[in-house]
């Protein structure tokens, strides 16, 4: 690995005297050691979104170039990538060879900075995830599929719904873009996932740390950048099937697409549908209520000129969430009521299929889009808006199945502007605005929080610099204003809305108007030691605003088993965080150390309520769960992750990889009880075996084979006062997957298979961040809660035609 890439640059052609000037770009594409040439590789300009592909004779054009400075990303697959910012002033040539091998430092990024980027020159820990990454890994959610990636865990409830945690740290605190935009659909919730097509990802960036300072408030535990696959090649038009069949549940997914390019208009279409029915583990059975069934569709519609380009991307997500609830008989069978109101044992009839049953939610998803870039004489202008409407239904009732309990109605409007200057003495400086404008809406029988408006603005600089093609320095400031507006809600007897106050009524939410400013940045440096070795050095502030569901909650979800109160008197966190990286990568050894502190204040998290006598406080008399209340504290964590891959020579094709992260989170001035926060990941180790063929025989190709053993240690620095949190203990995991690229009708990659098996020995065990841990006691067996999935075998299955 991090073996040298060879490029012969060849400069031809009248110097033109007019800055406007187009210019051709060519060149062919080989492996270095065979000079075999390589047809099918990918030439990508990021921040321009314009590629191409070489064809059969290795070859590659790209016309009307305006003169500037370009990052270049030559990719193909099984190949180490090439990157290099090229000054383009006039027609030119690139004869690149490529060395067969994988250097996850040779990547570029578009995440937590203005300009694309190459990994290894940001200061921001950032780690990426590709298509072919994601393929190998079998996954029920999109979350899920990080499950793999040191330092990222989630919350779940059940197999349908996971929320992603960086370093400990969740919810409100990860922020999630999709396609560089804020992602927002109600995230503060519990059982709240993210509302995206999966297979409409074909990469994934995960900032580890603050990302406030380019996205605004919320990210002080990290990024997620979900990407959808680039813009089509030039003269490019192609259609895939994706398949997937997973044994626990029944999983069911497939998405058909068609994409193509002519002259610069662009065009990718997709429909997707997922279905899976009750997961199954050796403990509990089969898990009444547990399936989901998914549809979502997506259009994107571009045009790609000498100017820039602007695309629009339009989208729906439709998903039917059931939530388990873990009721049980003194057998140890589930219970679920009858339309009739009965209470009834869940037969095998019952438990199998694809049915709905209740508690459940409908979530729906809408989304548009606009992405423009403006090439200028004196710099570039990105220009982003789009238009979000997420409708989350809660229904609870079997009795009442028309009836929707809870109906959460959000609309947001997002905007980002952001001018980068030329550069200018090695200087590459941005300056930019950006936020959303936010209305939610309650349209059910129940309110867990109030009607409110949010107004959400910043401004921010940013600037960075390589010296002497080593040393690359960047570091930016940005101020936000957040604006909270809170309508009052007045119920009367019958619990119906009224304007009225008297002494029969209750007054659900009071009316307020909070106003939030903060103030972040980074500073950061990262030094290529020599060819293999990189340090990276970043210290950065953010800040996040208390969200609604905090300062006014009042009520409980269906599926949760806790009544949560807000607290109006909330202050905004504050992060300072300090992250220190080394990267190694050679022929034969690849090893990365990122470790970091990150220091909290007002750090916001919820403790159970307790009276004088040291009793549970129940709100709702009607209503068995406990209250829980939103307090702050200052917290501290610390903790980091350690990779190791060895590909030993002569065996370069054997790979033996380690990884282990940790993090350990505390608040100050604590008793013993109270000392640790709540909700932290075990630390965990993982390890993985892997093989991995070019070519084996004429008709497979890229074949893999893989034995992985997660291990998860036990977690007993918990939150243990008033009983908000249990110790877990330790469990092992094993897997396994294989797979590869069939031929067919002339094309190297006409079907690719993956294959992989999750939990393989069948373990039942329960993660210290499954919600359906603290679900009823089984009477049978006296464990509490509900355990994960067991034994889980997935086909997938893609026809590229």
């Amino acid at each position: 690995m991090g073996a040298k890439n060879t490029i012969a640059i060849v400069f031809f052609g009248l110097i033109t005297l007019n800055s406007l000037a187009q210019n051709t770009i060519s060149g062919s594409i080989k492996d270095t050691k065979t000079n075999e040439i390589l047809a099918g590789a990918n030439v990508y300009i990021s921040d321009l979104k314009l590629g191409v592909s070489t064809n059969n004779e290795g070859f590659f054009k790209i016309e009307n170039i305006k003169p500037g400075s370009y990052l270049f990303e030559i990719s193909y697959l099984g190949y180490n990538n090439f990157v290099q910012k090229i000054y383009i002033s006039k027609d030119t040539i690139l004869n690149i060879s490529l060395n067969s091998s994988v250097s996850e430092l040779n990547e570029v990024v578009v995440t937590a900075v203005t300009r694309s980027t190459e990994l290894k020159r940001s200061p921001v820990i950032i780690k990426a995830i590709d298509k072919n990454a994601l393929n190998q890994n079998s996954s029920t959610n999109l979350i899920d599929a990080l499950k793999n990636v040191p330092g990222v865990n989630q919350i779940t409830t059940g197999a349908s719904i996971s929320k992603p945690i960086i370093r400990g740290l969740g919810y409100n605190r990860v922020i999630t873009l999709y396609n560089g935009i804020r992602q927002e659909g109600q995230q503060w919730g519990d059982e709240h996932g993210i509302e995206i097509d999966e297979y409409d990802i074909d990469r994934i960036e995960i900032v580890k740390g603050p990302g406030s300072l380019m996205y605004g408030s919320d990210g002080i535990a990290g990024v997620l950048n979900f990407l959808s696959p680039k813009a089509p090649y030039l003269d490019e038009t192609k259609s895939q099937l994706v398949t997937n069949y997973q044994s626990n549940n029944n999983l069911i997914g497939y998405s058909f697409s068609n994409s193509g390019n002519k002259k610069g208009f662009q065009w990718m279409g997709r429909f997707s549908n997922k279905y899976a029915g009750n997961y199954q583990n050796k403990y509990d059975g089969k898990v009444y209520n547990s399936g989901f069934k998914e549809y979502d569709g997506s259009l994107f519609l571009g045009i790609n000129k000498n100017w820039g380009h602007s695309h629009l991307n339009l989208s729906t997500y439709n998903n039917t969430l059931n939530l388990v609830e873990g009721e049980r008989d003194d057998d140890g069978n589930f219970l679920f009521i009858t339309p009739d109101g009965n209470e009834q044992v869940a037969t095998k009839n019952d438990l199998k299929g694809y049915k709905i049953g209740f508690p459940h939610q409908e979530v729906n998803h809408l989304r548009a889009s606009l992405n423009n870039y403006f090439i200028l004489k004196k710099g570039t202008l990105n220009a982003d808006f789009a238009f979000q409407n997420n409708q989350r239904k809660e229904f609870g009732e079997a009795t009442n199945p028309k009836d929707i309990e809870l109906f959460f109605f959000l609309n947001t409007f997002n905007y980002n502007l952001r001018y980068n200057f030329s550069e200018k003495n090695g200087w590459e400086t941005s300056f930019g605005i950006g936020g959303m404008y936010q209305t939610n809406q309650n349209k059910g029988l129940e309110v867990l929080i109030p009607e409110y408006g949010m107004f959400d603005a910043g401004a921010f600089l940013f600037t960075q610099k390589t010296f002497e093609k080593k040393l690359t320095l960047s570091g930016g400031i940005r101020f936000d204003n957040r604006t909270m507006n809170s309508k009052q809600l007045i119920l009367d007897e019958n619990g119906e809305p009224t304007n009225l106050q008297n002494p029969n009524n209750e007054v659900k939410f009071n009316a307020f108007k909070q106003n939030y400013n903060g103030i972040s940045g980074s500073l950061g440096l990262a030094y290529l030691i020599d060819k293999t070795s990189t340090l990276k050095f970043n210290i950065s502030r953010g800040f996040r605003a208390p969200t609604i569901a905090e300062l006014a909650s009042n009520g409980r979800h269906e599926g949760t088993f806790r009544y949560e109160i807000g607290n109006q008197n909330l202050k905004s966190e504050i992060s300072q965080q300090i992250d220190i990286a080394y990267f190694y990568n050679s022929d034969h050894l690849t090893f990365e150390l990122t470790p970091f502190a990150n220091f909290i204040s007002n750090y916001i998290y919820s403790e159970k309520m307790k009276d004088e006598n040291g009793n549970d406080i129940i709100p709702d008399p009607s209503d068995p769960a406990p209250g829980f209340k939103f307090v702050q504290g200052n917290a501290r964590l610390l903790g980091g992750e350690i990779y190791l891959d060895v590909h030993p020579h002569p065996l370069d094709w054997l790979h033996i990889g380690n990884s282990f992260s940790f993090v350990q989170a505390t608040q100050a001035n604590q008793t013993d009880s109270t000392k640790y926060l709540p909700f932290i990941p075990a630390p965990k180790y993982r390890g993985e075996l892997k093989a991995q063929f070019k070519k084996t025989g004429k008709a497979l190709s890229n074949a893999y084979m893989k034995f992985s053993l997660d291990h998860y240690f036990m977690q007993n620095k918990v939150f243990s006062a008033y009983e908000t949190e249990t110790a877990t203990p330790s469990y092992t995991l094993l897997g396994l997957g294989m797979g590869g690229d069939v031929k067919g009708f002339n094309r190297k990659d006409f079907m690719s298979i993956f294959i992989s098996a999750d939990n393989l020995t069948d373990v039942a065990y329960q993660s210290h961040l499954s919600r359906l841990k603290y679900a009823p006691e089984n009477p049978l067996t006296g464990r509490m809660g509900v355990f994960n999935m067991g034994r889980n075998i997935s086909l997938k299955m893609i026809f590229n035609l």
